[in-house]
């Protein structure tokens, strides 16, 4: 590994106990080296799976031109194998600024300056502009976890990159960079939880019989807004009723019956919004042409109508089979883990925009029109992705979401780990009160 960008490596190590020469560690320039049907089969024994982990997804931010070294994103793939196997691996990217992670450390980057050192390079284990939580360290085992993180700080330390960055990983993640001394980081998400008490009953107007503690699946949208508070459920329903009366309609379409055109309409909704606010759009359309082709399981979109045309969309994906049994011989966990991931189906809120201005369309196409279909579809949970404190009102509720941070400068890992603990303690102060302004009624 001679270059700042990370350049090919492969050796033998002794991991965790493992025999000498068995166990190999590689560096490779691209997800596309690696088998599709390997990589996925390894993200389905996961703990926490998404399908922006899926090989076709990082893939097609490469391919796409959308996650490249000109848009300062530079691939490197960490991986471990056992004669011919991939055991472990974990795709990370060496970036020159801190654009499109959603983790912010825009000022350790500016005290770097502030002392003339250089922040940048750094590398960010982490999937480009996808703010959503889930397994980011690939690996058979947690020892083989473990061991991946060894390798990628050992990868870093050989570059001398500043530091090293996990974001929104999953606690089989934590714990392994936690081995490591990496130091711990939370922000706040806003996640919609697809839980009803049972025998819950109300007319509305703020009764309710509630017989039992335990949860089940709210019936239908209307089902879900009595377990609101009254100020929030008058208030969303207001503007569901805006929209309507302004003779919005919407149209839901799943998969594969999202046809080229509704691609293609989407993508100008989207390209609105970044230029409304005067950026180019991170992803490209060739971006979006990937999603279509060869994921088109893992999306759902909503296509608002206004007299019979198109005027906004917004998309969302969904998890759809990243758990499963496909590798050969798979153990009793894996098939617990792919039993578990069907049960528990997640949705995603990605992205949206407008070609016409409606009052309360962006409430409607990215939070009301998602819920009722997951409500209708038995997913689990859907979140709502980063920051956001107005999706509270729509009954989406603070989570905290994990990073961990290694720091190459012994002075500045005290001075950051000192900081995160400030920070740590402010945010879980952060997090309580927001709590005590559930949208949710109270028992």
């Amino acid at each position: 590994m001679k270059s700042k960008l990370g350049g090919e490596a492969t050796g033998a190590r002794d991991n965790q106990g493992m025999a000498e020469n068995t166990i190999i560690t590689r560096v490779l320039t691209s997800v596309q080296q690696l088998d599709a049907q390997n990589w996925n089969a390894l993200l389905a024994s996961q703990s926490t799976p998404t399908p922006f982990m899926r090989h076709e997804y990082l893939a097609a931010m490469e391919q796409s031109g959308s996650a490249t070294p000109e848009t300062g994103w530079v691939i490197r793939v960490i991986t471990i194998w056992e004669q011919g196997e991939l055991l472990a691996a974990c795709p990370l990217y060496i970036k020159t600024h801190s654009y499109g992670e959603y983790v912010f450390d825009w000022a350790w980057a500016r005290a770097y300056e502030q002392h003339g050192l250089p922040y940048y390079p750094k590398a960010v284990l982490a999937v480009p502009f996808t703010p959503a939580p889930g397994s980011r360290l690939l690996a058979r085992t947690q020892a083989l976890r473990v061991a991946l993180v060894q390798a990628i700080q050992e990868w870093a330390e050989s570059l001398q990159l500043s530091s090293l960055h996990l974001l929104f990983g999953d606690a089989d993640d934590l714990a392994a960079c936690a081995a490591a001394g990496w130091m711990q980081r939370s922000t706040v998400q806003f996640h919609w939880t697809n839980k009803a008490p049972t025998h819950h009953e109300g007319s509305g107007d703020g009764s309710t019989n509630t017989a039992s503690n335990e949860a089940t699946s709210w019936r239908d949208f209307d089902d879900f807004l009595i377990s609101l508070n009254q100020e929030k459920r008058k208030k969303i329903r207001q503007e569901r009723r805006k929209v309507r009366d302004a003779g919005v309609s919407f149209k839901v379409l799943e998969g594969r019956d999202i046809s080229t055109e509704d691609w293609n309409f989407f993508y100008r909704c989207y390209e609105r919004t970044y230029l409304e606010h005067g950026n180019a759009p991170y992803l490209s359309p060739a971006f979006f042409e990937a999603m279509a082709g060869d994921m088109p399981e893992n999306w759902v979109m909503f296509v608002a109508e206004h007299e019979g045309q198109a005027i906004a969309s917004s998309l969302i994906a969904v998890s759809a089979g990243e758990a499963n049994t496909s590798a050969s011989n798979p153990s009793t966990n894996d098939v617990n883990k792919a039993q578990a991931a069907i049960n528990n189906r997640v949705a995603y809120g990605r992205y949206w925009g407008a070609l016409q201005r409606v009052d309360s369309l962006h409430f409607e196409a990215c939070y009301y029109q998602p819920i009722e279909w997951c409500i209708a579809n038995g997913i689990t949970r859907f979140e709502g992705g980063a920051q956001g404190e107005h999706k509270m009102a729509r009954a989406l509720l603070p989570i905290e979401t994990p990073s961990a941070h290694w720091v190459a400068h012994p002075a500045f890992a005290d001075a950051i780990a000192r900081f995160l603990q400030r920070e740590g303690e402010g945010m879980a102060d952060y997090v309580q009160d927001l709590k005590t302004h559930s949208p949710l009624r109270k028992a």
